[in-house]
C-alpha cells in the first residue's frame, strides 16, 4: 500500500495530514522527532515523507529541519521529501529544493495543493522504485555474464547489448559459423572477438581480414594466400588467412564485398576444409571457425545475383545482430566515460545532447568525438560544441533548460501550482525549476 511518514513535532499536524490521505487510501505513519523518523524509516517502507522544518519551540531557524532533511537525502537517496514551512522559513526550503527535496508547501497548507502533490511524488516513487529494479536487473545480468564469459573489457549497459552478447557467447562453444549483422562502426569484430575468447579454438590465434578494404584482384590471395608470380607483384610466395587462422578464428568482416570468384572458393573451404593458392596446384588443409559480419541485405543481394544463396546459408547458421547505438541508448554515456579514461568530464547539456544526437556512425563516432572534446577541452567540462554534433541536437539540449517566463508560469497555472508536475511537463527536473522561478521572480508567488 502507498505509504506516506509525517515528522512533526505537533500531533495535531500528524493527525490533520493522516485525515487528508487516508480519505485517498494513502497510508500514513507519524513520527514527533527526527530521532523517531529516521528510525521509522530503517523500519517501514516509505514512498513519501512530509517533514517538518522546525522541532524546537525556541527557535524559529529550521536548523532541525535542515539537519534531518540532509540525513535523510545521505541514507535515502532516492525517497521523496516535502518540506512544511512557515514563511521564515521559505528562502532555507527553496535551498533545501535545490540540493534535492521533492517540494515545500507553506503553513497552514491547502489540502488540494498538498494531495495534488503527494499523488504525484507517489507516481514518482513508483516509477523511480521500478527503474530500480529494472537497472539492479540490468547489473545483475551484465555482472553474470562478466563472470561466466570473457567480455574482452566490453563496455556496455542496455538489455539490448545484454541480448546480443549472450546469444553471441552461447554458440561461441559450438563450430558453427556465425554471421554477425550490424551497422558500420557499431563493433562486430569485437563481438566476433568476444565469440572467439568463448570457444573452444580460444587458444588458436583470432585473424580479421576487412573483405571491404581490399581489391577484389586481391581478396583471394589475401584469404586463400599465392605463390610468387601468380599476379603482377607476387614476387614471393605467401601464406594467406586461412593458413594463418590454422587452429582458430577467421573473421571476414564486410563479407558482401567478395566477389562471385572468391565466394565459391569460400564455399569449398566450409564444405571442406580444402582450398589452393592463387597459382598453385596443390590442394592445403586448414582447421578454422569462420565468423563473418556485414551491414549489407544479404538477402537482397541474392535476389540481384551478386551473392551465392548455398554461401549464405553456410554462413549464416547462427546470426547476431548488434543493434545500432541509438537503438542502445543506455550504452552512450557508460561509453562516453570510457573513452575518456578520467582525462575530463562531460557538462549536464553535453550529456543530454548525447543522449538526443542518434549517432549514425555508432560506436565508432562517439568514440571520435570524445577524443576530440577531450583534447579541446582543457580544465572546463565538455560542452556539445566541443563533441561537433550537429546544431539541433545541441540546441535541443539546451533549450529543454531555458523555457520562458511565460511557459514558467502557464505550466505552474495548469498543475496549480504543484513544482512537481510543472518540472515534469516542461521537461526539468525540479531543481532547474525553481532555479527559474528564482531568476524570473516566481518563487515567492507561491
Amino acid at each position: 500500500m502507498r505509504t506516506v511518514l509525517i515528522i512533526d513535532d505537533n500531533p495535531a499536524v500528524g493527525e490533520a495530514l493522516s485525515l487528508a490521505l487516508s480519505l485517498h487510501e494513502i497510508r500514513t505513519h507519524c513520527a514527533l522527532t527526527p530521532e523517531q523518523g529516521l528510525d521509522m524509516l530503517e523500519r517501514e517502507q516509505v514512498d513519501v515523507v512530509i517533514q517538518d522544518m522546525n522541532f524546537t519551540a525556541d527557535t524559529t531557524s529550521g536548523e532541525e529541519g535542515v539537519a534531518l532533511f540532509r540525513e535523510i537525502r545521505q541514507r535515502h537517496t532516492d525517497l521523496p521529501v516535502i518540506l512544511l514551512t512557515a514563511w521564515t522559513h521559505l528562502e532555507t526550503a527553496v535551498e533545501l529544493v535545490k540540493a534535492g527535496a521533492a517540494d515545500y508547501l507553506a503553513k497552514p497548507w491547502d489540502d488540494s495543493k498538498l494531495l495534488a502533490t503527494v499523488e504525484n511524488l507517489l507516481e514518482l516513487s513508483e516509477s523511480t522504485r521500478e527503474m530500480s529494479r529494472a537497472r539492479h536487473e540490468r547489473r545483475r545480468r551484465r555482472e553474470a555474464l562478466q563472470s561466466k564469459y570473457e567480455l574482452d573489457g566490453l563496455v556496455f549497459a542496455s538489455e539490448a547489448m545484454a541480448r546480443t552478447l549472450e546469444l553471441a557467447c552461447q554458440v561461441a562453444r559450438s563450430d558453427v559459423p556465425v554471421l554477425i549483422t550490424g551497422p558500420n562502426g557499431a563493433g562486430k569484430e569485437r563481438i566476433a572477438a568476444i565469440v572467439h575468447a568463448n570457444s573452444a579454438v580460444r587458444r588458436g590465434p583470432f585473424v580479421a581480414v576487412n573483405c571491404g578494404a581490399l581489391p577484389g584482384e586481391l581478396i583471394e590471395a589475401e584469404l586463400f594466400g599465392a605463390e610468387a608470380g601468380a599476379y603482377t607483384g607476387a614476387n614471393k610466395a605467401r601464406e594467406g588467412r586461412f593458413e594463418l587462422a590454422d587452429g582458430g578464428t577467421l573473421f571476414l568482416d564486410e563479407i558482401g564485398n567478395l566477389p562471385l570468384s572468391g565466394q565459391v572458393k569460400l564455399l569449398r573451404v566450409l564444405e571442406t576444409g580444402q582450398f589452393e593458392r592463387l597459382g598453385s596446384g596443390r590442394t592445403r588443409q586448414s582447421k578454422v571457425r569462420v565468423l563473418s559480419a556485414t551491414n549489407a541485405d544479404l538477402k537482397g543481394m541474392i535476389r540481384a545475383g551478386t551473392f551465392r544463396e548455398d554461401l549464405y546459408y553456410r554462413l549464416n547458421v547462427i546470426e547476431v545482430n548488434l543493434p545500432p547505438l541509438a537503438e542502445r541508448s543506455d550504452d552512450i554515456l557508460p561509453l562516453a566515460e570510457h573513452f575518456l579514461g578520467g582525462r575530463a568530464s562531460l557538462g549536464d547539456v553535453a550529456r543530454e545532447a548525447m543522449l538526443a544526437y542518434p549517432w549514425p556512425g555508432n560506436v565508432r563516432e562517439l568514440k571520435n568525438a570524445i577524443e576530440r572534446a577531450a583534447l579541446l577541452t582543457g580544465d572546463a567540462p565538455i560542452s556539445p560544441e566541443l563533441l561537433n554534433l550537429p546544431q539541433h541536437a545541441a540546441g535541443a539540449a539546451r533549450n529543454l533548460d531555458e523555457p520562458s517566463r511565460e511557459a514558467v508560469e502557464a505550466a505552474l497555472g495548469r498543475a496549480d501550482g504543484v513544482v512537481s508536475r510543472a518540472a515534469q511537463a516542461l521537461g526539468l527536473s525540479r531543481q532547474a525549476l525553481y532555479r527559474r522561478m528564482e531568476r524570473y521572480g516566481l518563487a515567492s508567488q507561491l
